[in-house]
């Protein structure tokens, strides 16, 4: 049990400085304003306009860096510095928010994919860690139990590598209009993709942590444990 313990430390460290330097990034670049003077909410409504997508609305959420697409109910949800900020940071997010929901109007297949196993990840991660914590004391007389564990994990760790080229094409939609559209120039360009990047950084961190335990997981039930 000590490599487990040992493997979420590690990526609990990692993902914490990544974490940090999102945060500080974010800090810095909320205080460049974009010269266009607009604010995260005139750029995500003039994003969807300009993609031909009518039929999604804009609002303001509570919290820090809570900032999603909800497909359900077509919505760009942004956080209030994001909404009302007019920096090169508040454009970043708005403007990748937005992306995902180009991605649902233009049916990108990563999207639905991620999408359509919602349900089954939702599931898999209500018993997942039960499972695999049997399993592990059951090992050596009722193994299948442990594989039905990895196998619930595994789905876990694919939904998150399935987000991460939802998460970066999202960017890279953002990224592009923002340039095409003028919204920012070269040096406010520079800091809304460095801030997407640190932001992308904290999916990949998960993912690789999802994977590094599933292959934990799948050495205690081949026999080598510690």
């Amino acid at each position: 049990m000590m490599g487990i313990y040992l493997i979420s430390i590690v990526f609990m460290l990692i993902g914490w400085l990544v974490s940090m330097q999102l945060k500080r990034k974010f800090k810095e670049y909320s205080l460049t304003p974009i010269s266009s003077g607009m604010s995260g909410q005139q750029i995500a409504e003039r994003m969807l306009r300009d993609n031909n997508i009518h039929d999604v609305k804009v609002i303001s959420v509570e919290g820090r860096l809570t900032d999603h697409y909800n497909p359900l109910d077509k919505t760009v949800n942004l956080s209030h510095d994001v909404f009302y900020g007019r920096n090169a940071a508040a454009a970043a997010v708005s403007a990748h928010e937005c992306g995902h929901a180009v991605q649902h109007a233009r049916a990108y297949s990563m999207l639905q994919l991620r999408s359509a196993l919602v349900p089954v990840v939702s599931f898999a991660s209500q018993w997942v860690h039960w499972v695999l914590l049997a399993g592990i004391f059951m090992v050596n007389t009722f193994p299948s139990l442990l594989l039905v564990g990895i196998t619930l994990f595994a789905v876990t760790t694919a939904f998150s590598f399935i987000t991460l080229p939802v998460e970066f094409d999202a960017s890279k939609r953002a990224l592009v209009w923002l340039e095409s559209a003028n919204i920012t120039t070269p040096q406010e360009h520079t800091q809304s993709k460095d801030a997407l990047w640190w932001a992308a950084m904290t999916y990949v961190v998960a993912a690789l942590a999802a994977l590094a335990t599933l292959m934990y997981y799948v050495m205690i039930y081949m026999g080598r444990r510690d």
